[in-house]
C-alpha cells in the first residue's frame, strides 16, 4: 500500500507567473513515521527538488485565443461608441460572461457572447441572441441603460447586469450583497482596469509524498493542513 502524506506550500507570485524553486527533504522517525521538513535534520533524510510556474491568473472563465477576440472588435468599438460606452467594459463583461462563446448559454437562460435574458433580448429588440452583432448592440445599448439609470455608476451598472436592478434598488442603490455579483462585479473591473500592476497572487501548492515521491497540486484555494511553508520566488522578494 503506497503512503501518501499532504504538505502545504505556500508560494507568493507575481501575475507574471514566473518559476518557482523549493527544496523538500523527507527521512523515517524512530517509529516509522514519515517526516518532511525544509531543512535535512536528520542524516539519511532523502532530498526532493521541485520547480513549478503555476498559472498567473485564476478566473472563473478560460483565456481567450486573441484571433477570437479580435473577431468582434469592430461590432464591440462600433456599438460602443454609438451608446457612449467604454469599449473595455464590454470587453470585459463579454470575457466575463462568455469567454468570447457566442453560442453559450446559462442554466438560467442568459444567451450569447453578452448572456442576454429572453426578456432584455425582448426589450432591446434582438432577434438573435445567438447573432453576434444583435447580441452585442443588445447588450450594449443595455448597459448604456443601466449606467443612466446609476449616474454613470459601473459598479451599480454591472451589479444590475448580473442581479438585476431590483436588486440593486431593494439594497439602497448598492452592489447586493450576494457573492456571485460582487465576484462578478470585482472581475470585470480587473479586467477594464487600465494600466494596473498585476497583483500579487497566492498560489497554494501541496505535495503528496506517494511511495517517496513528490506529486505537486496547485490551487487558489487554501487547503486543510498543519504544515505551511513559505517559498520565494527566484525572482526574489518584492
Amino acid at each position: 500500500m503506497a503512503t501518501v502524506i499532504t504538505v502545504l506550500i505556500l508560494v507568493g507570485l507575481a501575475a507574471t507567473g514566473r518559476p518557482a524553486e523549493a527544496q523538500i527533504y523527507s527521512w523515517r522517525d524512530a517509529n516509522g513515521n514519515l517526516v518532511l521538513s525544509d531543512r535535512p535534520l536528520d542524516p539519511g533524510a532523502r532530498s526532493f527538488h521541485v520547480t513549478s510556474t503555476p498559472s498567473p491568473v485564476r478566473t472563473t472563465r478560460p483565456r481567450v485565443p486573441s484571433g477570437r477576440t479580435m473577431r468582434y472588435e469592430q461590432l464591440i468599438e462600433r456599438h460602443s461608441a454609438v451608446h457612449r460606452v467604454r469599449p473595455e467594459l464590454v470587453r470585459a463583461v463579454i470575457q466575463v460572461e462568455s469567454a468570447y462563446n457566442p453560442r453559450a448559454r446559462s442554466p438560467k437562460g442568459a444567451m450569447g457572447l453578452m448572456q442576454l435574458m429572453p426578456t432584455t433580448a425582448a426589450e432591446m429588440g434582438v432577434d438573435d441572441p445567438y447573432d453576434p452583432a444583435d447580441n452585442i448592440r443588445g447588450g450594449v445599448m443595455y448597459l448604456r441603460r443601466l449606467l443612466d439609470r446609476y449616474g454613470n455608476n459601473e459598479e451599480l451598472a454591472l451589479a444590475a447586469y448580473n442581479a438585476g436592478p431590483t436588486a440593486v434598488e431593494q439594497y439602497g442603490n448598492a452592489v447586493p450583497p450576494y457573492r456571485e455579483t460582487r465576484r462578478y462585479v470585482s472581475r470585470v473591473k480587473d479586467l477594464t482596469a487600465a494600466g494596473a500592476t498585476p497583483a500579487r497572487r497566492t498560489v497554494y501548492k501541496t505535495i503528496e509524498i506517494i511511495d517517496g515521491r513528490p506529486v505537486p497540486r496547485y490551487s487558489d484555494t487554501k487547503p486543510a493542513s498543519t504544515w505551511v511553508e513559505v517559498v520565494t520566488p527566484l525572482n526574489g522578494p518584492e
